[in-house]
């Protein structure tokens, strides 16, 4: 398998990109493209006495930054790392692409180069999180700031799916995110996808409120873009706060310090599973190809997990499914 990997997008590209890259060779067993200035790359791979296993280069002279229009990939950047790693996928000269660069302009850059599933009205940014029942998804966490309730519906039919074939559960409970539980709750666009969704084949389980998704209230959450970044932004700041917030306990003296060797090996399993180093990245859900989104600030673990992920996507079959699943739907 092959992975067309942008090694200058993110905040630490492109050393912990190529760390990373190496990582998944090694462990994974995969090829990976690394996208970028060439000089640059062999450069960073000598310094730090990297192993170019596995590595095969496509160079470029342009590079997306964080500042950049995202329509920059399209327009006056169709020679940076991101928008070349994304036609690679498009060729057929790789099987997916990760980057940890800029989120728009990736979106943009799958939708216009990679395109869209047949029947799929918008892509969605869909990142897994813990929750207390596994793990849930929010899906659309920043894609797209405005909504139709028919997107809406899509996003819990492709959500559903993942879930369903990268987690093992035979019927995911779908919820749409609102600021209550009761059915008339919420602005237009919430109370006209309430009725989308409760009519589908979906197992939708109703509104949810923002604390439902830490406490395991659903395996799916439906929300447009808008709001589900607000709360994928406060459930990491929240999970970073607490995770500081138990460190600093449990080093206030010695006698704290004693009390935390009799928890270290449940402490260390909540840090795992808290840790978004340890789910790599999120799929840009309804791109007829697999694209992954790594985190911004991706050290060489997380995007070697991000690349699994690409791995564990392109091998599933889940491209497949959601394009047949629409196409019923439409029927």
């Amino acid at each position: 398998m092959r992975i067309a990997v942008d090694a200058f997008g993110g905040d630490n590209a492109p050393l912990e990109i190529i760390k990373g890259s190496a990582d998944a060779v090694k462990e994974l067993g995969v090829e990976i493209i690394l996208v970028g200035d060439e000089e640059i790359i062999k450069k960073t791979i000598a310094d730090n006495e990297i192993s170019s296993k596995g590595f095969s280069y496509y160079h470029t002279t342009q590079t997306i930054t964080m500042e950049d229009d995202p329509m920059s990939v399209v327009r006056s950047k169709k020679e940076s790392s991101m928008s070349k790693a994304l036609q690679l996928v498009k060729d057929g000269s790789a099987d997916a692409c990760v980057s940890a660069g800029n989120s728009g302009a990736l979106l943009i850059g799958g939708t216009l180069i990679v395109k869209r599933i047949k029947g799929v009205s918008r892509a969605a940014l869909a990142p897994v999180m813990p929750s207390d029942s596994g793990s849930v998804m929010l899906i659309d966490s920043g894609a797209n700031i405005e909504c139709t309730p028919a997107y809406l519906q899509q996003f819990g039919v492709m959500g559903s799916i993942y879930m369903k074939e990268m987690f093992s559960l035979e019927a995911p409970r779908v919820g749409l995110l609102n600021n209550g539980t009761e059915e008339c709750k919420g602005p237009e666009l919430q109370q006209a996808a309430y009725q989308l969704l409760k009519n589908s084949s979906l197992n939708f389980v109703g509104n949810i409120e923002a604390r439902d998704i830490a406490m395991g209230g659903c395996d799916v959450a439906v929300a447009d873009g808008f709001t589900g970044n607000i709360a994928l932004k406060m459930y990491e700041g929240v999970g970073k706060m607490m995770g500081q917030y138990i460190s600093d306990l449990f080093k206030k003296n010695i006698f704290s310090y004693i009390g935390a060797l009799f928890v270290y090996g449940g402490i260390k399993k909540l840090k795992k599973k808290m840790d978004y180093k340890e789910h790599g990245g999120a799929p840009l859900l309804g791109i007829c190809k697999p694209v992954i989104k790594a985190h911004g600030s991706s050290d060489a673990r997380a995007f070697k997990n991000a690349i699994r992920q690409a791995v564990s996507f392109s091998r599933s079959g889940l491209i497949e499914k959601i394009t047949q699943k629409l196409a019923e739907n439409a029927e």
